[in-house]
């Protein structure tokens, strides 16, 4: 059976390809030419990278099933002949196709964990990453939520490393895409968490009766503006999971009006709207937002709790 995380090209190598691999013999020369050969492409780095050196350190140690962290004395260690052309098929790829790297790998990394991922479902990047490694602790110092649910779930990362860090917890992972949840259900077996996670199809709260603890979720929010404006990879992401009218909200006022039926009476909203949060802000001037602030770096994610949403139902409606 064939590897279902090994690394994934179509293109083909030319002659002059076939030369550069055999003068290329180390880890060190194929991270040097990637890192040269990204800069002078000009790639856009932000979906698991922010650098051609860093995007260059990813791609080499992912074809070579290599980790982040390896001990530097492989940086001098001969490469096979057909290492080396897996390399350059990856940096080809990469840059005439610009298609982003986790889809070209086929797994990306979320809350310390890696997931499967691939064409059907937007690359994991989310800042939510620090409040599931925390637990959610902010909002539930003593006594973990019960029930979390990660709307709008695509890959499941978000669900599923919930899961994990919170291990008493049962997830439901629900997403209108059956073509997401078939990945969804992937990372569920990879990670084996099925006796407490599973994947649901739901546009938004359809289909889903029961009452959360918690609800999380990275919806569609980019505004048409942004959306026109993109860097050529983000045309590789699903546009069902990306763009959400004019201003980037269609979603998350359906999300806002119709989340509290859905909350237990403890329960939390936490949802990101990256840039549209001044577009929020101005829907509604009078609902007290909690913006959140993340050591990494991110932007975009409010929380409001069952009781603030009730005291702002007419916000909504």
């Amino acid at each position: 059976m064939a590897d279902q995380h090994a690394p994934r090209s179509t293109s083909t190598l030319t002659l002059a390809d076939d030369r550069l691999a055999a003068e290329l013999v180390t880890l060190r020369d194929y991270l040097r030419w990637a890192a040269s050969e990204f800069h002078l492409a000009g790639l856009f780095h932000g979906h698991g990278s922010d650098s051609p050196w860093d995007e260059a350190v990813a791609l080499t140690l992912g074809a070579l099933h290599l980790p982040w962290n390896v001990d530097p004395a492989v940086l001098d260690a001969r490469l096979l002949p057909m290492e080396r052309s897996r390399i350059v098929a990856l940096v080809r790829e990469r840059i005439t196709c610009r298609r982003p790297l986790p889809y070209l790998l086929g797994e990306a990394w979320f809350a310390g964990l890696p997931f499967d991922v691939d064409e059907r479902v937007l690359i994991p990047r989310s800042p939510i990453a620090e409040l599931v490694e925390t637990g959610f602790a902010a909002w539930f110092p003593e006594e973990p939520p019960e029930r979390v649910l990660d709307l709008c779930a695509g890959s499941g990362c978000i669900g599923i490393a919930t899961a994990l860090h919170l291990p008493t917890c049962a997830v439901d992972l629900a997403d209108i895409s059956q073509e997401a949840l078939a990945v969804a259900r992937q990372n569920i077996s990879r990670h084996d968490v099925g006796a407490r996670v599973r994947a649901v199809h739901a546009d938004l709260f359809d289909a889903l009766p029961d009452r959360y603890d918690l609800i999380v979720s990275n919806p569609p929010y980019v505004d048409a503006r942004d959306l026109a404006t993109m860097p050529a990879e983000f045309r590789h992401e699903p546009a069902l999971a990306l763009g959400a009218g004019a201003d980037g909200l269609d979603i998350v006022r359906r999300i806002l009006r119709e989340a509290r039926e859905h909350l237990t009476d403890r329960g939390v909203l936490v949802v990101e709207v990256g840039n549209s949060d001044h577009h929020l802000e101005a829907a509604f001037p009078e609902v007290p937002f909690l913006w959140l602030d993340f050591e990494r770096g991110g932007q975009g994610v409010f929380a409001l709790t069952a009781d603030e949403l009730d005291a702002h139902a007419a916000s909504f409606a």
